[in-house]
């Protein structure tokens, strides 16, 4: 079993160390806030007072942190102390040139590094069903192998390093244009008097069949259960869309890609959120949809 440090304990950071610990892994804890801290501690997790001291002994090092310019930072605090030839593994999503970064940073350090954000939300960190998204050599991919597989249920290796950055922003642009033209089909078929299990039985099966249909319908009692029948409370916040939908655009302006759904996708839950509550489950853009009226 190995000693594995862990950094960032938040609603998806918590829920993947207690899997490492459940698995017989030493895990050395860090987050900022105490009462994160104090609930890791319940969980059988060691905590430390600085991420350095999280880092000082571990042979891998997982963080899971807010955004590029928090990863830089602690990078920054870790990286003198990390054991040589350790592996880092960094599941947070941030822009691919932070990304890159990270990856040159602990080249010169002499640390492995793979870059594996991570798709599931709060659910799959919880059950150990995540898909990871990693940039990264095979050699250092492999070696993560073990640690991933108690997190995840599956893990595909994008390219070197970046590419995992690079592939979840895309999905995550897919997924926020999906999720706002399934919100638009249902509260169409309202205001034409369709009922609701009636037009998820037809788009289930048919040409409109994607995951924010059959997976994560954003429609309360049809389907599968998800947020929209806990009042949208976030398996993946608006916010975090938000957040993803900026990066995608980032990437599309670095690249020279137009990406106009993947824009106006962003608009609009930036809109649905200045409007309602940027903590509500992102499938919960419905609720604004619904409110629209043409012209």
């Amino acid at each position: 079993m190995a000693t594995i440090g862990f950094i960032g304990l938040g609603n998806m950071g918590l829920p993947m160390a207690k899997n490492l610990v459940k698995a017989g892994h030493e895990v050395l804890g860090f987050d900022a806030s105490p009462d994160i801290l104090h609930e890791a501690k319940l969980a059988d997790i060691i905590t430390c007072a600085t991420a350095a001291d999280a880092a000082a002994e571990a042979e891998a090092l997982i963080t899971m942190l807010p955004n590029g310019e928090i990863l830089l930072s602690v990078m920054e605090e870790v990286l003198p102390v990390t054991p040589k030839g350790a592996l880092l593994i960094d599941c947070s999503t941030v822009d691919v040139d932070s990304a890159k970064t990270f990856h040159s940073q602990a080249k010169a350090a002499g640390l492995g590094s793979i870059d594996a954000p991570v798709s599931g939300g709060i659910g799959g960190a919880e059950g150990g069903t995540l898909t990871f998204m990693i940039g990264g050599s095979e050699t250092d991919c492999k070696r993560a192998n073990p640690y991933l597989h108690i997190m995840g249920a599956k893990q595909v290796r994008c390219g070197e390093g970046s590419a995992g950055q690079a592939a979840k922003i895309c999905n995550n642009m897919l997924l926020a244009t999906t999720m706002i033209g399934v919100g638009e089909a249902f509260s169409l078929g309202k205001k034409l008097g369709l009922d609701p299990q009636a037009l998820y039985d037809v788009m289930s099966t048919s040409s409109g069949s994607c995951w924010s249909i059959n997976t994560y319908c954003p429609v309360p009692g049809v389907g599968p259960t998800s947020p929209a029948d806990n009042d949208y409370k976030p398996g993946f916040a608006s916010s975090l869309m938000i957040k993803d939908a900026s990066l995608a655009q980032v990437a599309a302006d670095s690249s020279g890609q137009a990406t106009p759904m993947g824009s106006r996708a962003l608009e609009l839950y930036k809109e649905f959120a200045a409007q309602s509550d940027e903590d509500m489950d992102f499938s919960g853009i419905i609720t604004w949809l619904e409110t629209l009226n043409r012209g």
